[in-house]
C-alpha cells in the first residue's frame, strides 16, 4: 500500500499515534515484563465519576481493532445509552477535510532541498532501509518524508496488514452510532492541535520515534494482541505496562503526548462533572491507566472514580 494511499484512507487519523506509541515503544520493555496472567473479570476499560444527578463515564479507546472486538460489554453499552453527550479526543471526520490533510502532509514533508538522508542518524537510516526492503516498500517514495510521518505510515501499514482497522476502533464505532442516534457531540481538542503533536516534534524525538518503531515492528502482532486482550478484560495494570511504561525512557515525548493533554482534559472533564449530566468521554486507553493518567489526576483531586 503506497504512502499516499495510506494518507488518503478515509479514517486515517493523526491521533492514532498515541496507540502506536503505546505498543511500538513498549516492546523492548514489555519483553522483560512478566505479563499479568489472563484472569476472568467482569470489568471493562470504563470508569465513572458521579456528580449530583449526573455521571461522567470515561471509556478507554483502542483506535484500531478487529471486527471480533464486538460486541462490547454490557457496562459500556449502558454507559452509552445513558449519556446525552458523547465526547471524543477530536473531530474524527474533520480529518477528511482537504485543508486538514494538506496541513498534515505539509508538516510531514521536508522543504525543498532536504530529505531523510540528511536528517537521520546512520544507524536509524540503515534500519529503515532494511525494514523498507522487508516490507516491499520503495525507499525512494519516502525520502521526502520526515521521520514521524514514516514511523506512522509503517506502523499503520503493518497494523492494517494484521487486520486492525480504524473503522472498528472504539471511537469510530461510537461516533457513527452517536450521529445515527442524534446524540450531542463534543471534542476535547481541535484537529490542528493533534496534527501539531507530531508534526512539530523536534528532530531528536522524531529520530527516536522512528528508531523505536523500526525496532519493535517485528513484535507488533503479539503486542497488539496483548493490548487488545488486556483492554477487553479491563486489566488496567497490564495496559499501563504495555502502553505507557516505555515512555520512561522518553520523558519529553511522554510529557508532550500524554501528561500535558491529560491535565488539559481533566480541566474540561471537571466542567462536565459540575454540569450534573450524563456524558461519555472516549479517549485512548493509555490516557486512563497508570500515573498521571486522567483517572489518576481526578483521584488526586478527590473525585471518586470507579472502574465498571
Amino acid at each position: 500500500m503506497a504512502t499516499y494511499q495510506i494518507f488518503k484512507h478515509k479514517y486515517f487519523k493523526v491521533f492514532i499515534v498515541i496507540f502506536i506509541f503505546g505498543f511500538l515503544l513498549a516492546g523492548a520493555k514489555s519483553a522483560e515484563v512478566q505479563q499479568s496472567p489472563a484472569q476472568e473479570t467482569s470489568k471493562s476499560c470504563l470508569w465513572s465519576v458521579r456528580s449530583g444527578s449526573g455521571t461522567i463515564y470515561l471509556l478507554g479507546s483502542i483506535h484500531l481493532l478487529k471486527a471480533d472486538a464486538y460486541p462490547l460489554t454490557t457496562a459500556i453499552e449502558q454507559a452509552y445509552s445513558a449519556s446525552q453527550k458523547i465526547v471524543f479526543e477530536t473531530d474524527l471526520e474533520a480529518m477528511t477535510d482537504p485543508n486538514v490533510q494538506k496541513q498534515m502532509l505539509g508538516l510531514g514533508l521536508y522543504p525543498e532541498g532536504q530529505n531523510i538522508y540528511q536528517n537521520l542518524g546512520e544507524d536509524t537510516l540503515n534500519s529503515l532501509k532494511k525494514k523498507m526492503a522487508e516490507m516491499g516498500l520503495p525507499m525512494q517514495q519516502f525520502v521526502q518524508f520526515k521521520p514521524w510521518f514514516i514511523a506512522l505510515t509503517l506502523a499503520t501499514v503493518e497494523l492494517m496488514r494484521l487486520g486492525y482497522d480504524p473503522n472498528y476502533g472504539t471511537d469510530m464505532h461510537f461516533l457513527k452510532r452517536a450521529k445515527e442516534d442524534g446524540k450531542k457531540l463534543g471534542f476535547l481538542e481541535p484537529v490542528e492541535y493533534q496534527i501539531n503533536l507530531l508534526g512539530k516534534m523536534n528532530k531528536g524525538d522524531q529520530d527516536s520515534l522512528l528508531r523505536q518503531t523500526l525496532k519493535e515492528m517485528d513484535i507488533v502482532a503479539k503486542l497488539a494482541a496483548d493490548i487488545t486482550a488486556s483492554w477487553k478484560r479491563g486489566d488496567a495494570n497490564n495496559l499501563d505496562k504495555l502502553m505507557n511504561k516505555s515512555f520512561e525512557g522518553h520523558p519529553n515525548i511522554r510529557e508532550r503526548l500524554l501528561v500535558q493533554r491529560n491535565r488539559q482534559w481533566v480541566s474540561q472533564i471537571e466542567k462536565f462533572i459540575k454540569a450534573d449530566k450524563n456524558v461519555l468521554v472516549i479517549v485512548g486507553a493509555g490516557h486512563l491507566v497508570g500515573p498521571d493518567s486522567v483517572v489518576d489526576l481526578l483521584e488526586q483531586k478527590r473525585y471518586q472514580v470507579k472502574q465498571k
